[in-house]
């Protein structure tokens, strides 16, 4: 998967950094943001194994809680997946069938 940043993205990173260096280029102090941006110490990554996937020092974001029972969130997402792939098989069926009559009109 690719992300494209955006000017704000790009912003919001540059700015990062330079609070994390302390540069005098930011506004305000560094802090830890959970699923964006960790600083830690050089023995916690020894602890680690030297391993630096983000995930292990950054976190993730916190998400609010929607208080949907879990096996009852998961038949509904469920259910809506199957939809989505029935959907997608038929637009599939679908547009063989335009590109057959495309190729029979052409050739």
């Amino acid at each position: 998967m690719h992300r494209v940043f955006s000017d704000a993205d790009v912003a919001l990173i540059a700015d990062t950094a330079h609070r994390w260096r302390q540069d005098g280029e930011a506004e305000s102090a560094y802090e830890d943001v959970p699923g964006f941006c960790g600083s830690v110490k050089l023995e916690e990554i020894q602890e680690h194994g030297y391993v630096l996937t983000p995930g292990r020092y950054v976190g993730a974001e916190a998400v609010e809680d929607d208080d949907e029972v879990f096996a009852e969130k998961m038949e509904r997402i469920t259910a809506q997946l199957a939809e989505q792939m029935a959907s997608l098989a038929w637009n599939d069926h679908a547009l063989k069938g335009v590109d057959s009559e495309i190729l029979e009109r052409y050739h």
